[in-house]
């Protein structure tokens, strides 16, 4: 089993499913089920139960669509954030429009994918949101980096460091700020920094578009 096919004790991974369709959680419940490494701790219809579900489950990962009455993904998302929930968030919808796409990303989803994903692919995008990557279905990432296009960033590598490259190379491989100090021996609170100055120079907002912009310009390749 590959490193971060389990939970953070070595158990499976704790899944909670927020859907406002029945029908679509149980589709989920069933297939995931059956995976020996995965394992659903519970459901909710809305982001309201989902962020309440969160809190008090503390599931690894949450599996949530965007769209749904009262509170939806987005605003979920933000609350999560805000509640510094550890969990990884990966948005499972049918809505494809930028528009839709992100500002779930911006409020912080690890992962982006659509309801038609077939099954073994969705339980490996689980696997691989919890070992810390984003993932992104190829059109959905198209539609970051165009707008990362139009907005910042662009030609603007040059001007980050070489120890800033290396950072960036590691935010790409999903590592987290504790594992980046780790691996370049250096303090947490170097790598916040050095985080902030990155994110500044390609005038991003996020991890997640700066992951992007490594992997579009070759950082870390």
């Amino acid at each position: 089993m590959a490193d971060g096919g389990r939970g953070p004790l070595g158990g499976p991974i704790k899944v909670l499913l927020v859907d406002d369709h029945q029908v679509v959680r149980r589709g989920l419940r069933t297939f995931l089920e059956v995976q020996d490494d995965i394992e659903v701790v519970g459901e909710a219809a809305d982001g309201e139960e989902g962020v309440a579900a969160a809190e008090r489950l503390r599931p690894d990962v949450v599996l949530m669509d965007i769209k749904m009455p009262g509170m939806d993904g987005v605003e979920a998302l933000r609350l999560l954030r805000e509640q510094q929930s550890p969990a990884r968030v990966l948005i499972v919808t049918s809505f494809t429009e930028q528009r839709t796409v992100i500002p779930a990303l911006r409020a912080g989803a690890a992962g982006y994918v659509y309801k038609d994903i077939d099954p073994d692919a969705l339980a490996g995008a689980i696997r691989s949101v919890h070992a810390g990557h984003v993932l992104l279905q190829p059109e959905v990432a198209d539609a970051l980096l165009s707008q990362e296009d139009t907005g910042g960033g662009q030609g603007r590598g040059g001007s980050l460091t070489d120890r800033e490259r290396e950072v960036l190379a590691l935010i790409a491989d999903g590592r987290s700020n504790r594992e980046i100090a780790r691996a370049l021996v250096l303090s947490e609170k170097t790598v916040k920094t050095h985080v902030s100055n990155i994110l500044m120079k390609l005038d991003l907002s996020d991890r997640t578009q700066a992951a992007l912009w490594a992997v579009r310009h070759g950082v870390g390749a």
